[in-house]
């Protein structure tokens, strides 16, 4: 799956913005992909405490780029793209204080085009790493909300993978209906680039109405939704997962699907289901989870894990800048 993915960067390179420059794991993962060649980190932080933590762990970024907000040249034309983008909401001064932090610094390198895409989160928070995104790169034309997705990934033992698309599992807690279809739309291209021909279930305790209730006449009218948004893509809805994924209970619960049994794209019904899901799939199913991959923006912004280590900071830039 990488290795589809390098080459997609390999064809048209890419920059990188990491907010947390002198972390040991950005340096490791960004020494790693200077050794590749296909995508170009920028560090943001101070540069002469980001040479010496690489030295005195052994990394070499020679190639990374590094900014530094306290000395960055351009700091009065991105003041002013700031409080441009902010319509008003920010004085010229809140913008220059802002823009100190690495994660509104960072943010705005990849909003004036700057970087392609960006990483945070190995010491911010995750809100600190999507709200700047909000704010400033915003969602795409079209797109109301931002949602995520994982890609989970598992060998078969006959060769090759296994790769699965689930949403929302992190950012959205109780999505209406037309917010679960933008988050299928999105999630659809996503799981294209990753190599998966998206049949897309969309979730419940319920299939084809053997349950009642809200909760599955939302799944229902979703999915309902998103087969008319999206005619070439093959939908079914409301689907217990049981039926989602196993032939033989497909062929009981609902035989003419073309769906049921061979779904590999899963919108859950609320971030509960889905959160809990995907890491049922990863404790006990042995599945590689890529993600959260934040989707709906303008560019590709993502969030690692204050607790991750270096070689997720690696696969999850080479995910961020292959979407770009």
């Amino acid at each position: 799956m990488f290795g589809k993915l390098i080459d997609i960067l390999k064809k048209s390179p890419k920059k990188i913005v990491f907010t947390e420059g002198t972390d040991p794991r950005i340096l490791e993962a960004s020494a790693r992909l200077l050794s590749g060649t296909f995508l170009t980190p920028i560090l943001v932080g101070n540069e002469a405490d980001i040479r010496a933590a690489a030295e005195n762990a052994g990394f070499n970024i020679r190639g990374a780029e590094i900014y530094d907000p306290e000395t960055y040249e351009k700091m009065d034309a991105m003041v002013e793209k700031m409080v441009e983008l902010r319509k008003g909401k920010m004085t010229a001064d809140e913008c220059r204080a802002m823009l100190r932090k690495g994660n509104y610094f960072g943010t705005m390198l990849v909003a004036m085009g700057i970087a392609d895409s960006l990483l945070g989160g190995a010491t911010y928070s995750t809100a600190d790493t999507v709200r700047p995104a909000l704010q400033l790169v915003k969602t795409k034309p079209g797109n109301k909300i931002v949602s995520s997705c994982f890609i989970l990934v598992r060998p078969y033992a006959t060769g090759g993978n296994m790769v699965l698309a689930m949403a929302d599992c992190a950012i959205n807690i109780n999505p209406s209906e037309d917010e679960l279809v933008e988050i299928c739309s999105e999630t659809v291209e996503c799981a294209k680039i990753f190599g998966v021909d998206p049949k897309v279930a969309f979730l419940s305790y319920s299939t084809f109405g053997s349950g009642k209730g809200e909760d599955v006449d939302k799944m229902r009218n979703a999915a309902e939704k998103a087969k008319a948004a999206m005619p070439e893509v093959p939908i079914e809805g409301e689907l217990q997962f049981d039926a989602a994924v196993s032939p033989r209970v497909a062929e009981t619960k609902c035989p003419d699907s073309k769906v049921a049994g061979y779904a590999n794209t899963f919108i859950f019904p609320d971030i509960n289901a889905g959160n809990i899901g995907y890491k049922i799939a990863q404790r006990l199913g042995s599945f590689e989870a890529y993600g959260p991959i934040l989707l709906g923006l303008n560019a590709p912004i993502n969030d690692l894990s204050r607790g991750c280590n270096a070689q997720e900071v690696y696969s999850m830039a080479i995910i961020t800048a292959a979407l770009a």
